[in-house]
């Protein structure tokens, strides 16, 4: 499968190509996880996912800890029942 890649603008005003990591709800708002392509893949940013006045998705920082904290823990819990899915896959592939 192909990454998705996004391009999101910098603090300078440079555009800066992501690669999608993941997508998830928390309550009302949905969240990304991107991390830069040209990185070292040790950086991932966590951005709230809304919608400009056309109806396309704009990325935004999550500035309140409280809400930022929320967003983390669903994103292990997301990748703890992702691990354990193809833990239980893996498992189950050795039986045949």
């Amino acid at each position: 499968m192909e990454p998705e890649i996004i391009q999101l603008i910098d603090e300078h005003g440079h555009p800066v190509d992501f690669e999608l990591v993941a997508a998830f709800d928390v309550d009302d708002n949905r969240y990304a996880v991107v991390v830069p392509v040209d990185g070292d893949g040790e950086e991932a940013y966590i951005l709230r996912v809304e919608q400009d006045e056309d109806g396309n998705d704009i990325f935004v920082a999550i500035e309140d800890e409280d809400e930022f904290n929320d967003a983390v823990e669903a994103y292990n819990e997301l990748m703890e029942e992702y691990e354990d899915y193809y833990d239980e896959e893996d498992f189950d592939d050795d039986d045949e």
